[in-house]
C-alpha cells in the first residue's frame, strides 16, 4: 500500500461522506469535499508516475474510487431532487451496461485490453463538471447562468452515445467469438 493507493482509498471513502453531507443538506461542504477529491485524483496520478510507484492495486483502485465517487454524487443529487431522475437512471444504467458488458466479454470472448472510448472520457469530464456546477450553484450560491441545463443535456447525449458505442464494441467482440474456428 503506497501513497498513491492511500490517496485513492481516501477518495473512495469520500463517497459515503459526500452522500451523508448531501442528504444532510450541507452542499457547501460537499462542494469542497468533491473538489478536494478531484485534486487528489490528479495528485495520486502525479505521484505514481513521478516516483514510479504505480501498482496493480492502484490501476484498479483509482478508477473504482473515481467511479464510486461520481456515481454516488449523481445518485444522491438525484435522490435529493437536484438532478432529474431520468438522467440519474441513464447514467447508472450506462455504467451497469459497461461493467456487465466488460465482464461478459471477458467470459465469452477473447480477453482483450479494452481502452476507454474518447466519448466516455468526455462523458466522465462532463459528469464531474455537472456535479461541481450543481454543488457550486446550490452550496456556494453561485449563479450558474443556465450551465446546469446545458451540462444535463451534454451528459445525457454523451451517456447515450458512449453506451451505444460500447454496446457495438461488445457485439462485434461476441460475434467474432461465435465464428467457427478452422
Amino acid at each position: 500500500m503506497n501513497l498513491p493507493n492511500l490517496i485513492s482509498l481516501g477518495r473512495l471513502l469520500a463517497a459515503p461522506i459526500g452522500i451523508w453531507l448531501i442528504l444532510g443538506g450541507d452542499l457547501r461542504t460537499t462542494f469542497w469535499l468533491f473538489l478536494a477529491a478531484g485534486v487528489s485524483d490528479a495528485v495520486d496520478g502525479f505521484i505514481a508516475k513521478r516516483f514510479d510507484s504505480r501498482s496493480d492495486l492502484g490501476a484498479l483502485l483509482d478508477p473504482i474510487a473515481d467511479k464510486a465517487l461520481i456515481i454516488s454524487m449523481v445518485v444522491t443529487l438525484g435522490l435529493a431532487g437536484y438532478l432529474p431522475t431520468w438522467l440519474v437512471i441513464l447514467v447508472v444504467f450506462r455504467d451497469v451496461l459497461i461493467i456487465g458488458g466488460f465482464m461478459l466479454s471477458m467470459t465469452v470472448a477473447e480477453p482483450q485490453a479494452w481502452r476507454p472510448l474518447t466519448v466516455s472520457k468526455i462523458n466522465t469530464t462532463l459528469q464531474i463538471l455537472l456535479i461541481v456546477t450543481v454543488l457550486g450553484h446550490l452550496g456556494l450560491r453561485v449563479d450558474d447562468r443556465g450551465l446546469t441545463r446545458l451540462l444535463i443535456d451534454a451528459v445525457a447525449a454523451t451517456t447515450v452515445l458512449s453506451g451505444a458505442l460500447y454496446l457495438i464494441r461488445w457485439m462485434r467482440s461476441f460475434a467474432s467469438a461465435e465464428e467457427p474456428r478452422s
